[in-house]
């Protein structure tokens, strides 16, 4: 079954694309999350209006992330963990904290846009990627350093 897909799909397309996909998955998740429409003369012609559109919405919404991603790459994250003599954290640093740390900072990521292929598990500077859009990436520095025996 071909589709035009309205909204950007993970492993499947961006917007406009005329796809190709089994008419199970057409039915059940894309049509009625509103994330294509079936392709006909009709629908190809209404989406050539509305990509119009939504190209001015993306670049809108590129603009944005990258002003998002200036403020984001000057930010340093200072995480304090509990570790060990050689530098191995007990517990591990997740995308869930930093996110919460982000968000005491004055910024609502997502924590699925945080690109943390593992959870830190060593004392150290590590530089992550938060993908703000699909062009826009930012980076931020988070240092995890040892939690003082005081505390």
């Amino acid at each position: 079954m071909q589709v035009i897909l309205r909204e950007d799909v993970n492993h499947l397309g961006e917007v406009g694309d005329l796809v190709t996909v089994k008419a199970g998955y057409a039915r059940n998740f894309l049509l009625p999350r509103g994330l294509a429409v079936q392709a006909n003369d009709r629908q190809v012609r209404r989406v050539e209006h509305e990509k119009r559109i939504i190209e001015a919405r993306v670049a809108k919404a590129r603009r944005g992330a990258e002003d998002e991603a200036r403020k984001l790459n000057e930010v340093v994250i200072t995480v304090e963990k509990s570790a060990g003599e050689n530098g191995k954290l007990f517990g591990s640093v997740t995308a869930m904290e930093i996110e919460a740390l982000l968000r005491d900072n004055g910024f609502k990521i997502d924590r699925r846009r945080i690109q943390l292929d593992e959870n830190i598990k060593s004392l150290g500077e590590y530089d992550l990627g938060i993908k703000l859009h699909r062009d826009v990436v930012a980076t931020i520095k988070v240092l995890v350093v040892a939690r003082s025996e005081s505390e």
